[in-house]
């Protein structure tokens, strides 16, 4: 049987920007049922769905190391954006017009101490920082959009019509580990998928 643990280090927003993910999330359920975005924290995934096959208390201890002494940074919200597998997000990925490096650099340096932890990982492969591909993003609709194509274009104008304000930058100043929970990790498993909290490191 596969491992029912998989862990995520995601850089966490400002309040007022998971706020305002919570809100769009929350409602596009109510009036949808689009669960895959709100059944995660709103975040910027560094490195997700990673089976790993240490102990916790091994994993936390890497990424502890490899955060230490990293400095916070500012992250630009451009505005929701439709991605390349047609999921609809916030964009974070650039600042003042450019690659924002520092984002990189973190999820690029969360990569380097956690991929050599991995186990088999079935049919859902970890989400791994790839830099030639890597969108940093935060997720408003994801899974359900690449099954309900006919949605698109309706479910954008609903954001839109939302008129959520988030802000228009904030400091990456907070990074967490999460565990998620689930029996077998294929189908619709962001229905049923649990997770907890685990830790938080906090940058300077």
């Amino acid at each position: 049987m596969e491992n029912q643990f998989r862990f995520g280090v995601f850089l966490r927003p400002d309040p007022k920007t998971c706020a305002a993910v919570t809100q769009i999330t929350n409602q596009l359920r109510a009036q949808y049922g689009l669960v895959s975005a709100a059944a995660f924290p709103p975040h910027v995934t560094l490195a997700g769905s990673l089976p790993v096959v240490v102990p916790l208390a091994e994993l936390i201890q890497l990424i502890g190391f490899v955060l230490r002494r990293r400095p916070a940074f500012t992250v630009q919200n451009l505005g929701v954006r439709r991605l390349a597998d047609s999921a609809l997000a916030y964009d974070v990925s650039a600042i003042d017009g450019a690659p924002n490096r520092p984002l990189s650099d973190l999820a690029g340096a969360v990569d380097s101490v956690v991929r050599p932890l991995l186990g088999p990982s079935g049919s859902l492969p970890p989400d791994l920082y790839e830099p030639d591909h890597w969108m940093p993003h935060i997720s408003l609709v994801s899974h359900e959009l690449r099954i309900r194509a006919d949605l698109r274009e309706e479910i954008e104008d609903y954001v839109e019509g939302l008129a959520v304000m988030a802000p228009r930058a904030f400091m990456a100043d907070t990074v967490m580990l999460y565990r998620f929970a689930h029996n077998t990790w294929t189908g619709s498993w962001w229905r049923d998928m649990r997770w907890e909290h685990v830790r938080s490191w906090h940058l300077r």
